[in-house]
């Protein structure tokens, strides 16, 4: 295996096609401003480097990013790229991985509008990430210990499976088919509208008007805060622990809490059968 240690790099795809080789305490900056760096790498580890060039791991494939930063002059880092690890590294550049297959994120730390977009085999372990738009119309997710803050989040996903984790979102999972979310907390307005196959199991739900025009939605000893015209128009099967502040016109199911503070039945566009049943005392 090739090894590059302590060198800086500026060029235009300065380590174009690299193959079977480590990179080592390495700085991609400088005044040519090259980019494209690694593009089209093949079994590569990058570990202790530094980016601030554009567009630097685009078509790699076999690629490990260990202990690294890429910072905000990093425009769009990786990108068409296969089988990837982002390890213990720090990402501040916009639009990073876009259309990648099998790529893990490890304790790292991201911030990224349009982060994930089109992606297809993402896993995420105790990781922060800031982003809005996150993980846009991506497929086979699967999350555990990730702490989140954006909006717009994991719209037109499909099949997701998110564990004990922490998502500040607003507008998450609209559209999204086929999702999971157990033992996390979940805040934020309009969750998951127009998604198909959601299913929440010890999460903690706020925000208002959540889980309306749902199919084929279970939520499983919940707890829901400020949650006002909550599933309105959803297909719901629903335990949730505590009190749920109102519920609005669900389409058919029935939603079993401990209280609500009001159950609104008016000017439904569509015939509503949904129960809520209140579990006696």
């Amino acid at each position: 295996m090739q090894s590059i240690i302590n060198k800086t790099f500026d060029e235009e795809r300065s380590l174009y096609a690299l193959t079977d080789a480590e990179v080592v305490n390495c700085t991609f900056a400088g005044p040519a401003d090259g980019e494209s760096v690694l593009k089209e790498s093949r079994e590569v580890t990058v570990r202790d480097s530094s980016f601030s060039l554009r567009y630097p791991l685009w078509h790699a494939k076999g690629y490990r990013l260990e202990n690294s930063t890429m910072d905000e002059l990093t425009r769009a880092p990786i990108w068409y790229a296969e089988r990837g690890v982002i390890d213990h590294s720090r990402i501040t550049g916009v639009k990073c991985l876009r259309e990648c297959q099998d790529t893990e994120v490890i304790a790292s730390e991201i911030h990224s509008p349009e982060f994930g977009w089109k992606c297809d085999g993402v896993k995420v372990r105790d990781s922060f990430i800031e982003s809005e738009y996150i993980f846009l119309d991506t497929k086979n997710l699967d999350i555990e210990e990730l702490k989140m803050k954006g909006k717009y989040s994991f719209q037109y996903t499909e099949n997701v499976t998110i564990r004990n984790s922490v998502l500040d979102t607003k507008d998450a999972f609209w559209h999204a088919k086929n999702v999971t979310v157990e033992n996390s907390v979940v805040k934020g307005e309009y969750l998951a509208w127009f998604s198909d196959g959601l299913t929440l199991i010890n999460c903690d739900i706020s925000g208002t008007q959540p889980l309306c025009y749902c199919k084929n939605l279970k939520l499983i000893n919940c707890r829901m805060e400020g949650t006002d015209l909550s599933f309105e128009y959803s297909d719901v099967d629903a335990t949730v622990e505590g009190h749920i502040l109102s519920v609005k016109n669900p389409r058919s199911g029935r939603i079993v809490c401990d209280s609500v503070g009001e159950i609104v039945r008016e000017d439904p566009v569509m015939e509503c059968t949904g129960e809520v049943i209140v579990r006696a005392q």
